[in-house]
């Protein structure tokens, strides 16, 4: 008997010509979650993603038109593969389907623990999203040195000093860390950080999977 595989449409702020880095993310979540069937699109125009308030606001509009257009050819929920959460709030009052990003579930599940929190990211604020969520349970955060955009992450010296910042945050006493940059899920940063660290590490891209897979498994909207 052949299953009918959910259809999840996933959203890249990184724009990309290159196909395996385009849906690299998908077959990520696809790998951790074989019921869902995902179809990576990227917003036109930012190849270097977001990384500041300025271009989280450009990629907005674009985010809500892809978003659309996956609800009109009938997927059955988004993920936005951001911490920011761009658009989320705003396709919340526009879309019938479930819509998820990465930032807010990264910060929830790094809550459960109950634990001291710290969060790695590439911006010079935590997102607004995680921010809300963390509240005062935050007690550290940083960006790893000479990373200002996703695309330096995928460097050898971006990947190092994305490990050296997690080691900078657990001398300040957290016990977990929040990744708050989907791009450290592509370089499969996570588990590194937590062998090397001893630190309970929450991926921004499977903390969304999981929280998109749970609500849609459910049948739920």
């Amino acid at each position: 008997m052949v299953v009918k595989k959910t259809k999840v449409g996933l959203i890249r702020v990184l724009t990309t010509n290159d196909r395996d880095l385009l849906e690299l993310h998908g077959k990520k979540v696809m790998s951790w979650f074989p019921e869902l069937e995902v179809v990576s699109r990227c917003i036109p125009d930012q190849p270097e993603g977001i990384h500041d308030d300025a271009t989280e606001q450009m990629a907005v509009p674009k985010v809500v038109n892809l978003a659309k257009e996956f609800e009109s050819e009938g997927f059955d929920g988004i993920l936005i593969s951001c911490a920011g959460d761009p658009a989320v709030n705003e396709l919340k009052d526009v879309l019938s389907i479930t819509v998820v990003g990465a930032g807010r579930t990264t910060a929830c599940i790094a809550l459960s623990f109950d634990l001291p929190i710290g969060v790695l990211g590439i911006t010079d604020e935590v997102p607004m999203g995680m921010k809300a969520v963390l509240r005062d349970r935050m007690i550290a955060w940083t960006k790893p040195s000479g990373v200002t955009s996703t695309l330096d992450l995928m460097t050898p010296t971006g990947r190092s000093n994305t490990l050296n910042a997690a080691e900078e945050l657990k001398q300040k006493g957290i016990k977990v860390l929040a990744l708050a940059c989907t791009g450290m899920a592509t370089i499969g940063v996570a588990p590194l950080i937590a062998k090397e660290t001893g630190l309970i590490v929450v991926d921004p891209l499977k903390a969304a999977a999981a929280a998109l897979w749970t609500v849609l498994k459910e049948g739920g909207n």
